[in-house]
């Protein structure tokens, strides 16, 4: 300790990791296509049971391997495994390429409900394998100055928060609208960004939570009913004291495309995240004080990959597994107490808690 000196190995770049993609639908390709771009892997396999899917990957990935099974996948000599298929198989997936030593990045969510997330982190842990999920808001450089300026305290103590996700597309797959394959509707897809952002930039864990969730306008008490729910708003009450307030919906008559908007209020300030014209990709951060504000961070922002090559970086530099991961079971349990499955407190969670059960199976994610 307290030496300059630095030993050969430690010296040594990180390696490329060898990935193989499991799911190569919209979101999967565009993964791929981030880690060609990137040179931050290098793809030696993919697996998906439609051959147009197989062939637009290859196009990109020239080299790899096709695969016509996980099984078939995880015999081969790769470094760790992208999944990207629907949410009723992560959890099974993810554990079968964990018990085979394998790190696995998992497209959001990483499971249907808190059961099966803590089985998937349990398994990581046991393993010591690097396990993450893409929760790709968070990588946006809005974002880093926004936690900036909430880590540096020149918002004071913040005790108030309120975050919407409306998007007037809703998903075109079937499987995303039956409970039984993704285990929930828009809280899930977009609504875990926003407890994510919330619960990072406030520093603080949530508590208690009051919801509201509705399909086609009418109330619906749960995802495990018929229908998943469409739109929905939720109150968080956060350990600390602050209050979050979030919105989320598919469909939403927006007149563009999206509104992805959060504010954090402090003593001292606040800070102001908004997307640029309807735009998923384009964002803005602003400090605001009183009637004044500041322009942070505007547009061009390369975000999107950033979560998967930070990953693979990882991964190359070989770390194993990271205790950050035992947040992603919280981020569960908020969810589920969103949909009144269980208590409706949302306990942090320090370690293991049940066995998940065994995940469907399901065509590959769009």
């Amino acid at each position: 300790m307290g030496s300059d000196m630095t030993s050969p190995a430690l010296a040594l770049k990180p390696s490329s990791p060898r990935l193989g993609f499991l799911g190569i639908g919209w979101v999967g390709l565009k993964r791929l296509e981030s880690v060609m771009r990137l040179g931050s892997a290098e793809i030696a396999a993919v697996c998906d049971p439609a051959r147009d899917r197989v062939a637009r990957a290859r196009a990109t990935a020239t080299g790899a391997s096709v695969c016509s099974s996980l099984d078939e996948m995880v015999s081969l000599d790769l470094d760790g495994i992208v999944i990207c298929t629907p949410n009723a198989a992560h959890a099974e997936q993810c554990i079968e390429c964990l018990d085979w030593g394998l790190p696995v990045f998992s497209q959001q969510p990483l499971a249907r409900n808190a059961v099966e997330t803590t089985a998937v982190v349990l398994e990581a842990q046991t393993q010591d394998c690097l396990l993450d999920v893409d929760l790709c808001y968070r990588h946006l450089a809005a974002v880093d100055a926004i936690m900036d300026l909430a880590g540096s305290g020149v918002l004071g103590d913040l005790y108030a928060a309120r975050l919407c996700f409306h998007n007037a597309c809703g998903p075109d797959q079937d499987w995303f609208h039956d409970p039984r394959f993704s285990g929930g509707g828009c809280v899930l897809d977009l609504g875990t960004h926003l407890i994510d952002l919330a619960v990072r930039v406030m520093a603080s864990q949530v508590e208690s939570v009051e919801s509201r969730c509705f399909a086609g306008g009418e109330p619906l008490a749960s995802p495990t009913e018929s229908r998943v729910e469409d739109y929905a708003s939720a109150r968080l009450r956060l350990e600390s004291g602050a209050v979050v307030d979030l919105a989320c919906s598919w469909n939403a008559a927006l007149g563009q495309d999206a509104a992805i908007e959060a504010d954090f209020f402090g003593t001292k300030g606040g800070a102001r995240l908004r997307n640029v014209g309807g735009s998923f990709h384009d964002f803005t951060a602003t400090h605001t004080q009183g009637r004044r504000s500041r322009l942070l961070v505007e547009p061009p922002d390369d975000w999107g990959p950033c979560a998967l090559a930070s990953w693979a970086r990882r991964l190359g530099a070989g770390a194993g597994f990271d205790c950050e991961a035992w947040d992603l079971v919280h981020l569960a349990r908020v969810i589920d107490a969103i949909y009144r499955r269980g208590p409706r407190s949302a306990d942090r969670a320090h370690g293991p808690a049940h066995a998940a059960p065994a995940a469907d199976s399901g065509a590959e994610r769009a």
